[in-house]
Formats: C-alpha cells, structure tokens, sequence
C-alpha cells in the first residue's frame, strides 16, 4: 500500500461503501453530537475524515458562522471531500492533508473532535488522542465510535462463509498495525492525555435482510472480500462466494453487529 492508501482502500468503490455506511450510522451520530452540545458557531474537527460524509454533516450544524477541519492522509479523499464542499457552498468546510498519527493537526482552540472507525486502523492511537488533545480548547470535547468487540459480529445461525471473512477482516487489520478492539483501552488513553470520561454507551444491534441496516455488511462484504483477494487473505474462490454471501438470505436469517463503543470525554 502507498502512504496515502489504507487496508480497506480509498478508491471509489470504497467512497461509495463508506457513504452507505454513514447513512446507516447517521443517526447515532447525530445523536452523539447532540449528547456533546456540538452547536451553531463551533469549531470542530473531523479526524480521520475520509471522504468526508461526517464533515458535510458537521458543517451544516455549525453553519457559516463556524468552522469545520476535516483532516485526512488520503489525497483521493480529500478531492472528493473538496468538490463535495464546493457544489453544497460549504465555505467553512476547510479540508487539511495529514497523517494524523505522524503529525500534529496544527490546529488549536477548537470546540470538539470527532472521530469515527479511525484508531482501529492506526499504529499509535495514543498519538491520535494526544494530538487531538493538543487541538483542542480547555472544557472542549471528543467524540469517538471505535469497536470494543469485532468477534461479536456473527450471523444467526453461523456461517462458515462470514466466520472466515471477519477472521480475515481482523487479520489484515492487526497486520497492517491496527487493533480492532482498540476501545477497549480508550478510556486509559485517553486519562493519560488529560481527559475526562463524559459518558459511555454501546452500539449493538440484531438486525435481518429487511432492514436498512444491513445494507452496511452487505456492502462491506462485497467490496472486503475483492480487497482481501488482493491483499492475499482469501484466495479466488473465497473471494467470490464470500462476495455475495448476504444477497439471499433465508428470512429466518439474522445478524450480530460487531460492537461499537461510544464514549464523549472532556479535555481538563
């Protein structure tokens, strides 16, 4: 992988996949902006922005009146980021080139930080919080939803099929420096930079084929599956029996969502 890539990609299958990603988990999102007090005239910043659907978000919350950092390595995203902001006239949508374990953000006094399904990826998520720490005003606040518990992710009944991708799926994570877990020491993470723990919630569903929710594995399957095949974790036949393993169900089917922790803390 290049500097700018990532384990999962950033082509545009993959923008497309996290698009229909964020339209699932919109909602607990908002919510948890809500449960922050993120409001009109606030400064955020979007870390680990992808493409950037939170930050469009963002930006509509805090109006013209704010500002909106999203901050990403991914050149490719940040393009796509960058005629997003353009065509909606998000002029206070300022997208920033960094890796944000590498480098500080080179931001301060800002009101919040949002950051979604990034630590899980990174070699050093202690630097992520401390550079987050550093951006951030006193009394201001981080938001984060970061897996506590990938293996949870299971079908019902199991499926031989799915078992074998999410085993692979954490592999390729934990190979490239990734910790899928990596909520599980984000609380002592984060009292270590100067945090305080505001509130901590779990995100879990069981959910069937009929549900808008599910169109979140879905999609993911179908685009990990390729990129596993081209990493070397699955082999052709794999690959492709894997790819399309949620497109017919039975109706008695259903699904275990791989846990997600949210947790709000305040810089001291």
């Amino acid at each position: 992988m290049s500097e700018d890539d990532y384990v999962l990609g950033t082509r545009d299958d993959e923008i497309d996949r996290l698009g229909v990603q964020h339209r699932v988990w919109r909602p607990r999102m908002l919510a948890a902006f809500q449960r922050a007090g993120i409001g009109t005239g606030n400064t955020v910043i979007d870390v680990g922005a992808g493409p950037g659907f939170a930050s469009v978000d963002l930006a509509e919350i805090v109006g013209p009146s704010g500002r909106v950092y999203a901050v990403e390595r991914s050149r490719h995203f940040l393009d796509w980021l960058a005629g997003q902001a353009r065509d909606r006239d998000l002029g206070w949508l300022q997208p920033l080139k960094k890796d944000v374990v590498e480098q500080p953000l080179g931001l301060s006094g800002a009101d919040m930080s949002w950051c979604r399904w990034l630590l899980c990826f990174v070699e050093d998520p202690g630097a992520v919080v401390r550079h987050i720490g550093t951006a951030l005003r006193p009394g201001g606040t981080a938001v984060f939803h970061e897996y506590c518990d990938y293996a949870s992710w299971r079908m019902m009944p199991p499926n031989p099929l799915h078992e074998r991708f999410r085993t692979q799926v954490m592999a390729s994570w934990r190979d490239s420096g990734g910790e899928p877990d990596i909520a599980l020491w984000l609380p002592a993470l984060l009292e270590g930079e100067g945090f305080e723990i505001l509130s901590t919630d779990v995100h879990v569903d069981i959910i069937s084929a009929s549900d808008f929710a599910w169109s979140w594995p879905r999609e993911f399957v179908r685009t990990g599956a390729g990129r596993l095949n081209e990493l070397g974790y699955l082999d052709d036949d794999e690959a492709r029996q894997i790819a399309t393993m949620l497109d017919d169900v039975p109706t008695s089917a259903r699904m275990i969502t791989p846990a997600v922790a949210e947790i709000i803390a305040r810089k001291l």
